[in-house]
């Protein structure tokens, strides 16, 4: 998944090094990054993170049985400049009894620390690294606001549309509807559009990874393209 800044969305961890990142945020109150997956490449077996993510913050934490659910809120972009591999590769590797594996049966924590490597640099079992926070978007002049404001328009008016509602209805829903009045002079209003209007992924990761807003805009412009006719500015 990717995350936009201000975008609130749950979570449910369950895998064992998920689990002890989740332990070290709440033991010294920090946040996580969320970074969408890298299929072509991979770092001690496990498919490599993007470049640039989202920081998470936990808004509320519940446990049942041995599943903890987030609710998380998105905060500052950044962009990984490096990377530490985890302590141990995947359960598919040799190195775990894949007759177990097969049948469902993971090692515990305990198992899995001992299992560690004496020399390894890292006791972690995710992913981590160091990252540098990018600057929030610049405002946003009336012209581009107006644009954006149409695609809402359009969009929220072919959805309802599809969903047979009717026209004096569906302009009241609209009129009412949070997303209608979140486009503003904060540019930072681009993110909020994008984590309620766009659902491809790729999409999302390019808008979180634009430096400037006009380049966020212009992706959703293109993005939007076939769905709506919007006049670039």
């Amino acid at each position: 998944m990717v995350l936009m800044p201000g975008e609130e969305t749950e979570l449910r961890v369950f895998e064992p090094r998920y689990k002890q990142m989740l332990d070290d945020c709440l033991l010294d109150n920090k946040n996580f990054g969320l970074v969408m997956s890298d299929s072509f490449e991979q770092i001690n077996g496990w498919d490599k993170p993007r470049m640039f993510g989202c920081e998470a913050e936990i808004l509320e934490h519940d446990t049942k049985g041995s599943n903890h659910f987030l609710k998380i809120v998105g905060r500052r972009k950044f962009e990984i400049t490096n990377l530490f591999k985890p302590a141990l590769p995947p359960f598919s590797d040799e190195m775990f009894d894949q007759s177990t594996i097969q049948m469902g049966i993971y090692p515990d924590m305990e198992t899995l620390y001992d299992m560690i490597p004496e020399n390894s640099e890292n006791t972690k079992l995710y992913i981590s690294g160091e990252v540098k926070y990018l600057p929030k978007f610049e405002q946003i002049d009336q012209s581009t606001q107006d644009q954006l404001n149409q695609i809402i328009q359009i969009v929220m008016k072919k959805i309802g549309l599809m969903l047979s509602i009717d026209e004096d209805t569906l302009d009241d829903w609209i009129s009412i509807s949070p997303i209608s009045s979140i486009i503003s002079d904060d540019g930072e209003s681009v993110n909020l559009l994008t984590g309620m209007l766009v659902n491809d992924l790729e999409t999302r990761q390019t808008i979180l990874s634009s430096i400037s807003v006009e380049k966020a805009v212009e992706e959703i412009v293109d993005h939007f393209s076939d769905f709506v006719n919007v006049q670039s500015s």
